[in-house]
């Protein structure tokens, strides 16, 4: 791989831009593959806690937790829920619960295996160790400037 600056170059690089820069090329690679499922991110989202929730998921909870995962401009979770009902992905059961249909599950599952492969390509030549110390790197200056941020 070739770089962008040598490391005394990197040293003095914006984290700013970088951050910025590596976010627009992941999630624009995650969404576009998924869009290649007919899937949008915040909906493979909601397949995906309703899978992890055999039992089912209360509907405003199940949005509040997901409202906090990544800016997705003006798109609703309330709305990416109900576009997975329309489409009969995903139904309220009679115990009021939202549940994955079978037809849901299945698209979950091919997404999932589609994901597993956009995580390899993301993490192609980096060890465990790098991604660790990268992630702990950036946390670390979350905190310094007292924002907040979260994921399961």
């Amino acid at each position: 791989m070739r770089y962008s600056h040598d490391d005394t170059g990197l040293v003095r690089q914006p984290i700013g831009y970088w951050s910025w820069a590596a976010h627009e090329a992941v999630v624009g690679h995650i969404r576009g593959v998924l869009g290649e499922l007919g899937l949008t991110q915040p909906q493979w989202w909601v397949l995906n806690q309703l899978a992890d929730s055999p039992a089912g998921r209360d509907r405003t909870e199940l949005v509040a937790f997901l409202q906090g995962y990544l800016a997705v401009g003006t798109v609703r979770m309330d709305d990416e829920v109900e576009a997975l009902i329309s489409r009969r992905l995903v139904a309220l059961g009679e115990d009021g619960l939202l549940h994955n249909t079978p037809e849901g599950e299945a698209l979950r599952a091919k997404a999932a295996v589609r994901q597993q492969g956009v995580r390899a390509k993301i993490h192609d030549g980096i060890t465990d160790e790098e991604y660790v110390r990268t992630l702990k790197v950036l946390q670390r200056m979350i905190h310094n400037v007292d924002g907040k941020a979260w994921h399961h």
